[in-house]
């Protein structure tokens, strides 16, 4: 017996040794296949990277050569090389494995990849991409907050406030049951939809104002005072709805404590960031290496949006609120130039990536399917428009205000409104026609809000110019209350 178990022995150990032998070699093959992906997933970071950056600059300077604002460019960029056009920017997400990618084929043709390969190589490179996306949604959010006056947030009059909070309210009413009611959209995204609606692109208006020279005439201190406050409702509601949609369902008591926990947590991460303030002007004042400031400043930024997300908040809450509380310190102005070149790099992969998930071949009216998508996103529109106008006939107690040149200011959705479509991207609960839909308000809003600016204010001065007696060059713009005398002729009797 014993000697006929010898060699069954014998031979159990030498299965055993070339089995061991067998797994260590094909570890040391996974581990040279794993680290040579880990190079690959490198180079198609990087490529991805040029593409991004070519993207958002050749739009962004298209854009800005004819008076639009660059976002909208670097948007249209994303739409150009994502999977609408030339899909050289695709993402799992759409149900995509890698191989419509110009940049993945290129790198299999150069790399000699496997299918395997190539998947696991694209999901990787995917997943970095899409954590930069998010890294400068809060970069943006951080520089919002910091350009920010918190002074003035506290000291906007009751006329601002009315017209942030009908802004808000009634878009975000009239979306929601609109989707509900005529569409029949699930709940959950016909409130993710509606709350896209309520923003207000500060940036876009003030911008518009400032070259008409409007900023300090009563209606442009009240759409800029309203736009503020519009930002920060509209996080809030960003916040909300962002919680909503990872839970599914909406339950009142949840609502209500997002809505509370939100308040007091941008309530109290201000004063608490207020009295901490000093301590952090000492604190940078005392450094001597370089990038002090930024680095300070970044990680009192990323702590807050940990905080708030681990409440169950958005982490861009944290980081406004951050930008908020150092835009009262007397480094605001050397961090605004400091956070810039940040910004300038992270943010475009933001707008970028937003453009290149958005599929525009739903809204193609040639497909029977897509005319669902159209319809809404025409709805979209109208809502988004009508819910900004009434803002400026809410408004009391001015007689004689331009209050269809305030409703026309708080039209624009720009950057937040793109945040509220690329958190529901992200989340899932934007269906493809729904989220195109959202994209294209965003950029019709956007786009219609400067020349419809110019020609509100321009009928305007027409309006005042007559009163005057006098009538205008056309081309000529007037500030209120004064007359060009060298544009102007006498009325005809």
């Amino acid at each position: 017996m014993t000697w006929l178990m010898v060699p069954a022995a014998t031979d159990k150990a030498s299965w055993l040794g070339t089995s061991l032998l067998a797994a260590v070699e094909a570890g040391a093959v996974a581990s040279e296949v794993e680290a040579s992906n880990g190079s690959l997933v490198l180079a198609g970071v990087l490529l991805s990277l040029v593409v991004i950056f070519l993207a958002s600059k050749i739009g962004g300077e298209l854009c800005n050569r004819i008076d639009l604002p660059p976002v909208l460019g670097e948007l249209v960029g994303g739409v150009v090389v994502g999977v609408s056009v030339l899909n050289l920017l695709v993402f799992p997400e759409g149900g995509e494995d890698g191989s419509h990618s110009l940049i993945m084929s290129l790198m299999q043709m150069t790399a000699h990849l496997s299918p395997a390969a190539l998947t696991s190589v694209f999901e990787a490179q995917s997943e970095v991409i899409s954590v930069l996306s998010e890294v400068g949604v809060i970069i943006l959010l951080f520089e919002i907050g910091l350009q920010s006056d918190l002074k003035e947030l506290l000291r906007v009059g009751p006329q601002a406030t009315v017209v942030a909070v009908v802004g808000v309210t009634a878009p975000f009413a009239l979306g929601t049951a609109g989707l509900i009611v005529i569409f029949g959209i699930p709940t959950v995204p016909a409130i993710f939809a509606g709350a896209a609606l309520t923003a207000t692109s500060i940036g876009i208006t003030a911008k518009v104002l400032a070259e008409m020279q409007r900023l300090s005439t009563p209606e442009g201190q009240i759409i800029i005072g309203a736009a503020v406050m519009d930002d920060v409702l509209g996080i809030i509601v960003l916040a909300v709805v962002a919680s909503l949609a990872r839970d599914g369902k909406v339950e009142p008591a949840n609502v209500a404590y997002l809505i509370f926990s939100a308040g007091v947590f941008l309530v109290g991460s201000i004063l608490v960031g207020r009295f901490l303030s000093p301590f952090f002007v000492a604190l940078v004042n005392g450094m001597k290496t370089r990038g002090h400031l930024l680095l300070v400043s970044l990680i009192f930024a990323f702590i807050l949006a940990y905080i708030a997300a681990v409440i169950q908040l958005e982490a861009i809450l944290g980081a406004f609120a951050a930008g908020l509380v150092l835009a009262e310190t007397e480094k605001q102005r050397e961090l605004e130039e400091k956070v810039l070149p940040i910004a300038d790099m992270l943010v475009p992969v933001f707008f970028v990536v937003v453009g290149a998930r958005t599929d525009l071949s739903v809204l193609n009216p040639l497909v029977p399917e897509n005319r669902a998508g159209l319809i809404i996103a025409t709805f979209l529109l109208a809502v988004a428009i009508f819910g900004k106008v009434i803002t400026g006939f809410s408004v009391f107690g001015m007689p004689g205000i331009n209050r269809l040149a305030i409703g026309v200011g708080m039209i624009p959705r720009g950057e937040v409104g793109l945040v509220f479509a690329a958190v529901g991207s992200e989340s899932g609960v934007l269906s493809k026609p729904l989220e195109a839909a959202v994209i294209v308000m965003v950029i019709l809003t956007t786009f219609m809000a400067p020349p419809l600016l110019r020609v509100v204010f321009s009928q305007s001065d027409q309006a005042t110019a007559t009163a005057l007696g006098v009538q205008t060059n056309p081309s000529v713009t007037l500030n209120p209350g004064l007359v060009d005398l060298e544009n102007v002729e006498p009325k005809s009797e």
